[in-house]
C-alpha cells in the first residue's frame, strides 16, 4: 500500500484568479507558471494536491476591520477603483479571490492542526503587505496575518513567522510588532532601495514582544553566499524559541532576474531555507510548517523556486 503524502499543494482556478490582469505583474500567469513546472517535474506524484477552499468574513474580521472588508466588497462588485492608494486596483470578484486566498490558507493550517499532512504549500498566498485597514502592494487580504489570528484563536503560540520575500513584510510586522506570541524573522532587500522602506535592523518589537522580532535587510546584489550568511544569523535567532506552528513565506522575487527587485538569489537559497525550517518544525512542533508563495514576477523562477521548496517538502 502506498504510502500516504505528508505535504499537500493548493491549486486551481480559484487561486489563480487573484491577479490584477494579463499586463500586471501580479497576474494569473503566475499559477500556470508554478503548475506546468510542478506536473512537468513530477511533485505531483509525491504530494496531495487539494482544491483551494474559500473563507467566511467573520474569519477574514479577525485580522481585518469591518469597515475595510466592506469597502473590498463594495468594490468587488464595480471592479472599479483602488483599494490603497494606487498599487492595488480593485476587479470584478476581487472579494471572492481574495476569500480564496485566504480560505487556502486557513483550510491548511487545520489539516496541519489535525495532522492529516506535516508540510502545506500555497502558491498564491503570502499578502504580507495588506494592513489591518488596507491593501497594500497587490495583497488585498493579509492571509499571513489572518492565518496568525487563527492560530492564536485556538491557543496554539507561540508561533513563527519567516520571510524571505524581497520585500519586507510590513504587514506581518506591524500588526504584531508588540505581540510576544509571534515571533518573526525577516530577510529582504533593504528598504533604502526597494518599496515598503521599512525592515530597519533595529526594528526588533514592542513593550513585551521586544527582542522577539529580527529583520535583516540586505543589499542590493546580495547573492546565495550573502543569504546563507543571514540565514545563519536568522537560525541563531531562533534556537532560543520552541514554535508551535511555523508559517513561511518564501516569495521568490528575491532570486535574480526579477524585473521589480535587485537580490540575486538561486532557487538554492529557497530550498535551503525549506530544509532549515524542515528541522526546526520536526524539532519543535510535530512537522507543522505552512508555507506561501509570495511575491515573484519573473515566471522563470516562479517554477524552479516553488518547485525548489515543494521538491524540499514532499522529502
Amino acid at each position: 500500500m502506498p504510502q500516504k503524502p505528508t505535504t499537500c499543494v493548493y491549486l486551481g482556478a480559484k487561486l489563480a484568479s487573484y491577479g490584477f490582469g494579463n499586463n500586471h505583474p501580479f497576474g494569473p500567469q503566475r499559477h500556470q507558471a508554478f503548475e506546468k513546472a510542478f506536473r512537468a517535474q513530477k511533485l505531483d506524484q509525491k504530494v496531495a494536491i487539494l482544491k483551494p477552499v474559500s473563507t467566511e468574513k467573520n474569519i477574514i474580521q479577525l485580522f481585518h476591520h469591518r469597515d475595510y472588508i466592506e469597502k473590498v466588497i463594495r468594490q468587488s462588485e464595480t471592479g472599479k477603483g483602488y483599494l490603497d492608494t494606487g498599487d492595488t486596483p480593485a476587479f470584478k470578484g476581487v472579494f471572492e479571490s481574495a476569500s480564496y486566498v485566504a480560505g487556502s490558507v486557513i483550510n491548511a493550517v487545520d489539516h496541519l492542526l489535525n495532522n492529516d499532512y506535516q508540510h502545506a504549500f500555497i502558491p498564491i498566498a503570502g499578502l504580507h503587505h495588506a494592513r489591518r485597514n488596507s491593501a497594500a502592494g497587490f495583497c488585498v487580504f493579509n492571509d499571513c496575518g489572518i492565518a496568525i489570528e487563527y492560530l492564536k484563536s485556538k491557543n496554539i503560540t507561540p508561533i513563527l513567522y519567516v520571510d524571505i520575500d524581497a520585500h519586507h513584510g510590513d504587514g506581518v510586522y506591524y500588526a504584531f510588532e508588540d505581540d510576544p506570541e509571534l515571533i518573526f524573522a525577516d530577510i529582504h532587500e533593504s528598504g533604502e532601495y526597494l518599496y515598503p522602506g521599512t525592515g530597519s535592523q533595529k526594528e526588533t518589537g514592542l513593550a513585551s514582544a521586544e527582542g522577539l522580532k529580527l529583520n535583516i535587510p540586505m543589499e542590493p546584489g546580495a547573492d546565495d553566499h550573502d543569504f546563507y550568511n543571514a540565514w545563519n544569523q536568522l537560525e541563531k535567532f531562533l534556537k532560543k524559541f520552541r514554535p508551535q506552528f511555523i508559517l513561511f513565506q518564501c516569495g521568490v522575487d528575491s532570486i535574480a532576474g526579477d524585473p521589480i527587485t535587485h537580490l540575486q538569489y538561486s532557487p538554492r537559497a529557497h530550498a535551503y531555507a525549506t530544509r532549515s525550517l524542515m528541522n526546526i518544525a520536526s524539532r519543535y512542533c510535530d512537522g507543522k510548517l505552512l508555507v506561501m508563495g509570495g511575491g515573484g514576477y519573473n515566471h522563470q523562477n516562479i517554477a524552479q523556486g516553488w518547485t525548489a521548496v515543494v521538491r524540499e517538502l514532499a522529502g
